[in-house]
């Protein structure tokens, strides 16, 4: 690398004369040994756009990255006063980095924190600072009200409906609908203006309506503001006659408009006349720029993306119909907006070296460019005597340690502005090789060998290469020295290797390394396995002998016809050959020997033909003779031959070769085939070819020797009867179109001087073809500076001496493709659930596309858990989307986590720009089950203790706790639940029932609900617990609804034994526990639901018995004999009930459990105890029917009297007897109430007399019980307590105020 120093020149004029410094030295090396005590200022690596509007549904989220050594820290600026993070309780800093979140998530507004944020990143080399980030509050203002007077116009005439949107930020998108929200259709007629105005040429009376609704939809708040309907009502009393078209926007004969450089120029021109004009366009003194234009809204608008400069100037529109037509005038001047020409880089130099720092821009008008060191203007930084600022470039010389800096360069004019860091990094630091010592490289001879040697240091150190024994620096044939150090042997010799040394030298001092180059022999097949003909049942042996370097292993491989050799005794491979025993029909096929090395490989093929065996020898037959050539023809001739001799086989066929001596002598090309019973063939030729023919015959040994030739048969030369086949039109390059084609054989020339003509020209556009001509060995022809992937058509013939071949049909091509321009816009994304996200965007404009659409790449990852903030980012995972699909899901999310999303559009060539990175929070979910569950049994109690959930997926809000008992009859008793504190991992069941399972489960709560159970069992006795472990293995227990189990007994579970080894991978952690007559399996799946468990008796030949499992992972087999031994297994099968899946089989035997528990109902102080109750209550009953039918009387009107409330108790309506009395509080009525229409309401007291009041019937009965007409109406309540509206109504009075 050349630096030269500054020299001062006559007078104080100072020259400078410098070279940047060399690329290579840009940055620092990533390896961490290297970068392990190297200093290094900041460098801004991700920060905010500059232009920031604020989801008021989200946080605000202003990002700055940078990396240094050491790490920097970093600060920031509002409006440029210091921005206090740490006073503001909203604002958080993230951890290792500058970027800020404000949380404005309480409803705060985030106009707070509108204006120009910028932030530093420091350390002791120096300050970088970002652009500035202006942070706005998105809007979306409301309509303001306006009265909306009818439109009146006549027919015919010209009608704008303006819109006149609130001002948003950003702008609101404009869209006309109806009131059922269906868009109003536009057409040549009717159109929306780029303003939002609704213009129409002229009016039909289909156009009065009532209902033009203008809308509009800002984005980032996802709103819709609507404006009031308009009303038009279009008169035919004085219609409008036929006029010459005139302009409505824009106005006038011509008008100006500005554009910048790179940005979307859209002109636009509406004209209003009747017949609905035409629009059409043209630029002055010259053409749309090809591929970057296109007409929309009926040819209304011209819009041209990426402006250049070249794109200024006078842009026409033309209105025209039957009665004239009119023009317009649009001057287009392009201004520019700063942009990098030549961004200033980063340095890192040695003490006493010099450097130049240049900032490069464009613009118009052009930028006023101005420094900063460590983000303070240059011209109030402390003095330097090393640096010298000319305009846009500084001058470095004799830089001294310690002056390591940042420098800003900042580029502006009216229209915008650019900023970049770029630092100057002064090092002394000896080389260091980065390439590890001691590496071997392996070549293969006549192949190029690339021999690295990494290195670092500052100054840059210089690299030599030595060869071992050599003193002479190898750099020159056939040696070449790379830049970055790498020696390169283009074609590698035996004699090359050995080894090889690089020495990395700077002023500080050397570092050397040695490599090492060993360059092997060719793997090559000497002798290649041949054709064979064998009779079956006989042996076929092919030959593969192998020449390869001995150093080198290799690794012989037979395929037939390109498969795997059948898995079959008979095929034996040797050192270096194959033989098959006892051949068979079946194989026949192709043969193919591969031997590779660690470096090469080299293979060869022959072909097996199996016969059948005879006991007479066959032999190939002899060649026909007399070959006699007749019917001689300008395209064909008539062959004839006598066969030769069979030998025991019948000839099958015979094969007619050709030799063509004008072309291509000695080579003999088959040409074709005739059954075996004939002697002639009529042969079909073709021009300008010196043919001469023989035969061969075929039996069942296989071919005779070739017969003598014939006499040589000369053609007539003639045009070409074909044209090259297989064209194609495709690029390499973005401004090139490949034509390729299958050139033409010597025979298809048909005659001297044979030339292919190349045609093309651009698909529907009108132009003359383009044509060239080349010779016939060409397959390929490229045409330069092509517009990017546009269509062609393309022909290619061929011609010679005697004329032209038939004209081809044209194929149509396509210049190449480049990549994509545009990214996706208007990115959405929405949590659908906790673990899918619904996405949509906007597709790109097909014109920045520049290719073919192949589809969208969605790249999304997490970025870490909203729960736990020491979770690290996952990787980034990609769904592509294909062809112009905009939305779709992301499923396998994380609940209750940030992600982030980006989408780039890709095409043939590769992938466009990415969208603006889109960051979205999946909702919480339900918990994972608890990690564990022990329970440690007392006399009275269970003492439960369990671990929180693996997988939280939200907040947890605590535990759901539930136990019941359960008997030895296997019946579950009433369930019991506690709902716990999410910090509560124990808790006591106390005042439990001794000698008593309880059966437990608990689940962890998120607000999102429960999940997974975990369930254990336990005893309240302690002999059980001592005798017996639980009969369910600590694990995933029945969710819904849990399995009875039966008592425990004293005799402990068998083990189950395993048979064989597993053949169902999907199934793993299989158990299994057995109770008194069943036994409960659990295990883990992953595949199909159609899962059964089987089992029979052990040693037995009975079918297997099949339970269905119906999506569970556990299952309780009942009914099992105690005593007996079973074996058990969980398979799973398809639609066909075949199995595709199985656990290797459980040998379980069922236990004889004798009951440890006494049973109440067997004991005899129980059983008297029940007979005397049954025997009292009989002599109740008894005493109760006597005193009934002695009919005695009832004093009704003291009852009456007594009782004041007005609740009754009709009869049956079946069969006059009084309603079942209750005293369930549930079915008292409400003091007050109504009494329903299905009648009844029950007396508290009714056993102290018979008497009710009906509402308004007849039944009324004497003292006796016997009816004597109506008693009395409806007993009516006090004023106070009667109101209609202070009563409670029930549930038939509210369903009656329905109807």
């Amino acid at each position: 690398m050349d630096r030269k120093r500054k020299w001062c020149v006559g007078g104080g004029a100072v020259l400078w004369v410098l070279l940047a410094h060399v690329a290579v030295a840009l940055e620092v090396p990533l390896d961490p040994k290297v970068l392990e005590g190297l200093p290094q200022p900041p460098t801004i690596t991700y920060q905010s756009p500059k232009d920031y509007i604020i989801d008021p549904r989200e946080n605000i989220n202003i990002n700055c990255e940078a990396k240094g050594q050491p790490h920097p820290s970093f600060s920031w600026t509002l409006n440029g006063t210091h921005f206090d993070v740490d006073k503001d309780p909203k604002v958080t800093m993230q951890p290792s980095s500058g970027s800020l979140v404000i949380d404005i998530s309480d409803g705060d507004k985030g106009e707070a924190y509108e204006g120009v944020f910028q932030c530093t990143a420091r350390n002791e080399h120096g300050t970088a600072v970002s652009s500035n980030v202006v942070v706005r509050q998105s809007r979306s203002p409301l309509w303001s009200k306006e009265s909306n007077e009818p439109r009146i116009v006549q027919l015919g005439d010209s009608l704008i409906l303006h819109c006149r949107p609130p001002v948003g930020l950003p702008p609101p998108i404009i869209f006309w609908m109806d009131p059922w929200f269906k868009r109003l259709p536009q057409n040549s007629r009717v159109s929306q203006a780029l303003n939002g105005d609704m213009y129409f040429s002229n009016v039909l009376m289909e156009d009065s309506h009532s209902d033009y609704i203008c809308y509009a939809r800002f984005t980032h708040t996802q709103t819709i503001q609507q404006k009031q309907p308009i009303t038009v009502r279009v008169l035919d009393n004085s219609p409008t006659g036929d006029r010459k078209p005139s302009f409505m926007v824009p106005p006038g004969t011509s008008s100006t408009f500005m554009v910048l450089k790179g940005e979307t120029l859209q002109l636009e021109c509406i004209a209003e006349g009747l017949p609905t004009p035409e629009i059409s366009w043209s630029k002055d003194n010259g053409n749309f720029p090809e591929g970057r234009f296109l007409f929309k809204n009926y040819q209304k608008t011209l819009e041209v993306i990426k402006v250049t400069e070249a794109d200024a100037g006078n842009y026409r529109c033309t209105a025209k119909n039957s009665k004239g037509l009119t023009h317009h005038v649009i001057t287009v001047e392009v201004k520019a907006a700063p942009y990098w020409t030549g961004a200033p880089r980063n340095l890192i130099l040695a003490p006493k070296e010099s450097g130049v720092m240049t900032c490069l821009v464009g613009g118009n008008p052009k930028p006023t460019v101005t420094w900063s060191v460590n983000g303070v203007p240059i011209e109030n930084a402390p003095n330097d005597t090393c640096r010298e600022v000319k305009g846009d470039t500084i001058f470095l010389t004799d830089v001294r340690t310690g002056s390591s800096a940042v420098y800003q360069c900042n580029a502006s004019n009216e229209f915008g502005y650019l900023m970049a860091n770029a630092f100057v990094n002064v090092l002394s630091e000896p080389p260091r090789v980065l390439t590890p010592p001691n590496n071997v490289y392996q070549v293969i001879t006549n192949s190029p060998a690339l021999l690295h040697c990494a290195s670092f240091g500052s100054p840059i150190p210089t690299i030599t290469w030595f060869k071992e024994g050599q003193p002479s620096v190898l750099n020159g044939d056939p040696y070449v020295l790379h830049t970055n150090g790498t020696l390169e042997i283009h074609v590698a010799q035996p004699l090359h290797s050995g080894k090889y040394t690089c020495i990395a030298k700077n002023d500080l001092g050397s570092r050397e390394n040695h490599v090492h180059l060993q360059v092997k022999e060719p793997t090559r097949i000497l002798m290649q396995p041949e054709y064979k003909v064998v009779q079956r049942n006989r042996k076929a042996v092919f030959d593969c002998k192998v020449k390869h370097d001995p150093s080198l292993v290799p690794t012989m491989i037979w395929l037939k016809d390109d498969e795997d050799l059948p898995d079959d005794d008979r095929f034996v491979i040797g050192a270096d050959s194959l033989s098959i025993s006892d051949v068979t029909v079946a194989d026949e096929g192709r043969y193919t020997c591969i031997m590779n090395t660690t470096l090469d490989q080299d293979s060869a093929s022959a072909t097996l033909t199996v016969v059948e065996a005879a006991p007479i020898v066959d032999e190939q037959p002899d060649p026909p003779a007399d070959l006699e050539l007749t019917d001689q023809l300008a395209r064909s001739v008539q062959l004839t031959w006598i066969p030769g001799d069979e030998h025991n086989s019948q000839t099958q066929k015979f094969l007619i070769q050709y030799e063509d001596s004008r072309h291509d002598k000695g080579v003999w090309v088959n040409m074709t085939e005739v059954p075996g019973t004939k002697t002639t063939a009529r042969l079909d030729l073709s021009p300008y070819v010196w043919y001469s023919f023989r035969v061969l015959a075929l039996n069942g040994v296989g071919f005779s020797e070739p017969s003598a030739p014939s006499e040589q048969y000369r053609t007539s030369p003639s045009k070409p009867d074909d044209n090259p086949s297989d064209v194609q039109g495709f690029g390499t390059e973005p401004n090139n179109l490949v034509i390729s084609w299958k050139k033409l054989t010597e025979l298809q020339a048909n005659g001297p001087a044979l030339t292919i003509l190349v045609s093309w020209k651009q698909k529907d556009v009108e132009q003359e073809w383009n044509n060239d001509a080349v010779d016939n060995n060409i397959t390929e022809y490229v045409v330069s500076d092509t517009p990017t992937f546009v269509p062609y058509d393309i022909k290619v013939q061929a011609t010679n001496l005697f004329g032209n071949a038939p004209e081809p049909e044209p194929v149509v091509g396509y210049s190449g493709e480049d990549f994509p321009s545009g990214a996706p816009a208007s990115v959405k994304v929405e949590a659908g659930n906790d673990t899918i996200a619904e996405i949509s965007w906007e597709p790109v404009p097909m014109a920045t596309v520049n290719g073919r659409l192949k589809g969208y790449k969605v790249y999304y990852w997490r970025e870490k858990s909203l729960l736990k903030e020491e979770s690290q980012p996952e990787e980034v995972k990609v769904m592509i989307f294909s062809g112009n699909k905009t939305e779709g899901k992301l499923p396998g999310l994380h609940p209750f986590s940030l992600y982030n999303l980006q989408i780039k559009v890709f095409n043939g060539k590769g992938e466009g720009p990415q969208s603006a990175t889109q960051t979205f929070e999946t909702p919480e979910g339900v918990p994972g089950r608890p990690a564990f569950l022990t329970i440690t049994p007392s006399l009275d109690s269970l003492i439960l203790e369990w671990g929180p959930p693996e997988e939280d997926n939200g907040r947890l809000t605590g535990y759901t706790l539930q136990y019941q008992p359960v008997n030895n009859t296997s019946e579950l008793g009433p369930m019991e639940e506690m709902n716990l504190a999410a910090n509560e991992t124990m808790v006591t069941l106390a005042k439990l029932k001794y000698s008593t399972r309880y059966k437990v489960y608990i689940s962890a709560n998120t607000i999102k609900g429960s999940g997974p159970t975990r369930t254990e069992e336990a005893a309240t006795i302690i002999d059980e617990v001592l005798m017996r472990p639980p009969t369910v293995a600590v694990g995933t227990g029945p969710t819904e609804p849990p399995h009875p189990t039966s008592p425990p007994t004293q005799s402990p579970p068998l083990s189950p034994v395993f048979k064989g080894l597993p053949i169902g991978q999907p199934f793993r952690r299989v158990n299994s526990s057995v109770e008194e007559n069943g036994a409960f399996i659990t295990w883990e799946y992953s595949g199909p639901d159609n899962v059964y468990v089987e089992y029979n008796v052990e040693n037995s030949k009975d079918a297997w018995t099949k339970e269905p499992v119906n999506g569970t992972q556990t299952h309780l087999i009942k009914g099992l004999k105690a005593g007996m031994t079973y074996r058990v297994r969980v398979v799973a099968k398809d639609h066909s009930d075949q199995t595709m899946h199985s656990t290797d089989e459980l040998v379980i035997t069922v236990p004889a459990m004798p009951n440890t528990q006494v049973d109440i109902a067997t004991q005899g102080w129980f059983i008297g105890l029940m007979c005397a109750v049954a025997l009292l209550i009989l002599i109740l009953l008894i005493v109760c029917f006597i005193k009934r039918n002695k009919g005695g009387k009832y004093p009704v009107k003291e009852k009456e009297d007594q009782h004041q409330d007005p609740e009754v108790q009709p009869m049956k309506e079946d069969d006059g007897t009084f309603g079942e009395y209750s005293d369930t509080e549930d079915h008292k009525p409400l003091k007050g109430s109504r009494t329903p229409s299905n009648g009844t309401l029950k007396k508290e007291d009714s056993d102290d007399s018979l008497v009710d009041y009906g509402e308004g019937g007849d039944g009324q009965f004497n003292e006796d019980g016997s009816f004597i007409g109506q008693y009395s109406g409806k007993k009516e309540k006090d004023t106070a307590e009667g109101n209609e509206s202070s009563e409670a109504p029930s549930p038939v009075n509210a369903m009656n105020s329905f109807v």
